[in-house]
């Protein structure tokens, strides 16, 4: 039987192994992909540090993946995979990979609050492997523009950071607390529709200070630190309940606090009269294919452009390493396709 690299988590709390396994086979609606690259998400982080549950295990994380397409499932019905891809086209798969289709959520197009929603990388198979299979209706074409390297952090980071920019409103003066993956690339968007930013880092933190300044902040500074002029709107991208109630003083009357990861430390109580005055305290949930579709078809007018640090796929426990102790500047992918990557 043919095999394939893969790394893989066994149980929480431990390293990912590489081990060799066999090629998954594409099913109904379902495409097979060569895999490029794969982009080193903070919930990959999340799922190997028990922050999140249940995934399936042995699970293979990964959920930032570009590939080209190796084979296609059977049709059947309304699975009609050969209608979306061909064979060698080159297909983008996000963290959203299956949902229902019928329920309330679904039909109301707000799909990523699907309560039978099935994740990539957690409970599917991700992109830490050189093979994968995903359901062709929650892929994506890739902008042409970008290598397969500078295009997977586009899959979450950008994505998710996209969805809590559309949260936003159309705020003017937008803070973002935690510089890493998402908020580089929301920060270029933000600063294309002609809004000012905001940026916050861990206190002390000048290398992401200076890099928030490279990506269009007007100011940066420590997460202890008051903006220098009340925020309309905050995105908090750093898992740190702590943040909330920073967030709340910083923003100004009306104001809007988006939580945009998937997983956050407990909120410490905060008093009320820092909520009062119509100010919105709000999460967001994943995604939808409408946030894809629409995302990807910005990023290259902006044009966004992605900060990486490559690795190979057997590093992929040092990537998960640095970017928990903060030792990234921009996004951590898995490049691998190549065989030794450049750093």
């Amino acid at each position: 039987m043919a095999g394939m690299r893969a790394m893989r988590l066994h149980a929480a709390h431990t390293p990912l192994r590489l081990e060799s396994i066999a090629i998954p086979t594409p099913g109904p609606g379902q495409i097979l992909l060569r895999v490029h690259t794969c982009a080193v998400c903070r919930t990959d982080l999340h799922v190997v540090d028990a922050d999140m549950t249940e995934p399936k295990l042995p699970l293979v994380p990964g959920h930032e993946i570009i590939g080209t397409v190796a084979a296609l499932g059977p049709d059947v019905g309304w699975l009609s995979v050969g209608a979306r891809f061909s064979v060698g086209d080159r297909v983008g798969v996000p963290w959203l990979g299956w949902t229902c289709g019928v329920c309330e959520f679904c039909r109301a197009g707000r799909e990523n609050l699907c309560a039978e929603a099935r994740f990539t990388g957690y409970q599917i198979d991700g992109g830490y492997a050189d093979d994968t299979v995903a359901d062709a209706r929650f892929c994506f074409a890739v902008p042409a523009a970008y290598s397969d390297v500078q295009g997977a952090p586009l899959l979450c980071a950008g994505l998710i950071g996209y969805r809590a920019l559309v949260m936003a409103g159309e705020a003017r003066r937008l803070g973002l607390y935690g510089f890493g993956a998402a908020a580089h690339i929301i920060a270029q968007v933000a600063r294309w529709q002609g809004r000012e930013v905001f940026a916050f880092t861990s206190p002390g933190d000048t290398a992401a200070q200076d890099f928030a300044r490279a990506m269009g902040a007007t100011w940066a500074g420590g997460s202890d630190t008051a903006p220098p002029e009340p925020l309309d709107v905050a995105i908090i991208f750093a898992p740190v309940g702590a943040l909330v109630p920073a967030a709340l003083r910083a923003v100004t009357r009306g104001g809007t606090v988006v939580c945009a990861g998937i997983n956050m430390s407990a909120i410490p109580s905060f008093p009320y009269d820092i909520l009062w005055e119509e100010r919105v305290l709000r999460s967001v949930a994943n995604l939808t294919r409408h946030d894809g579709e629409a995302f990807l078809a910005l990023a290259p007018k902006v044009p966004v452009e992605t900060r990486t640090v490559p690795y190979r796929l057997e590093d992929a426990n040092q990537a998960l390493d640095d970017l928990r102790a903060g030792r990234l500047t921009g996004a951590a992918v898995l490049d691998i396709a190549s065989a030794d990557p450049s750093p």
